[in-house]
């Protein structure tokens, strides 16, 4: 079998096999370059209140985190509460509720996964570990793979040694020239 031939037979058949990894990759990598501008992993929502209940920080307790929460018409399931000066804090599934004692005012959070950017980025941050990080190192060894061996598929003007050859400089000229001005 001569070079050039097993050269496209190993570069399609990664490309195939590697296809939904590079989806999940360049998604959620573009995600996360732009997680100052958005959290891509949660929905965060909150809603502003104010509330009539007369508690001192001293009865801030299980019980009044309670009665704050059936006035406000929260059925999420308690989970605990903090009491630092006159902020109440108190953490229900998936949220939270702040009150000011001193003002009554205060505002609930609810926090949900985003769907899909969640998941994709839980492999993305390779929260999996295990054999996923053994899967993950091998998808990066065939993405140095499918590189080397896309720099010979086409042959002539427009192949490695014509058109490809400024093009793959350019390639690695841009990050060269980016590390030169951020470092």
């Amino acid at each position: 079998m001569r070079l050039h031939k097993l050269n496209r037979i190993l570069h399609r058949d990664l490309g195939y096999f590697f296809f939904g990894m590079t989806i999940i990759y360049a998604v959620s990598g573009i995600a996360l370059n732009h997680r100052h501008q958005w959290n891509p992993n949660y929905i965060i929502t909150g809603e502003e209140f104010t509330t009539d209940l007369q508690i001192t920080p001293r009865q801030a307790g299980s019980e009044q985190a309670l009665d704050i929460l059936n006035e406000l018409g929260i059925d999420a399931d308690y989970r605990t509460h903090i009491v630092a000066g006159d902020n109440f804090r108190i953490f229900v599934q998936d949220g939270s509720v702040s009150l000011d004692l001193a003002t009554g005012k205060g505002n609930y959070e609810i926090v949900r996964k985003r769907p899909f950017f969640n998941q994709i980025n839980f492999l993305h941050y390779n929260t999996p570990r295990k054999l996923w990080t053994w899967f993950s190192d091998i998808y990066g060894g065939g993405l140095v793979i499918l590189a080397i061996t896309g720099l010979f598929i086409l042959r002539g003007k427009n192949g490695i040694t014509g058109r490809g050859a400024w093009l793959t400089g350019a390639g690695i000229l841009i990050p060269l020239i980016f590390l030169y001005f951020y470092l």
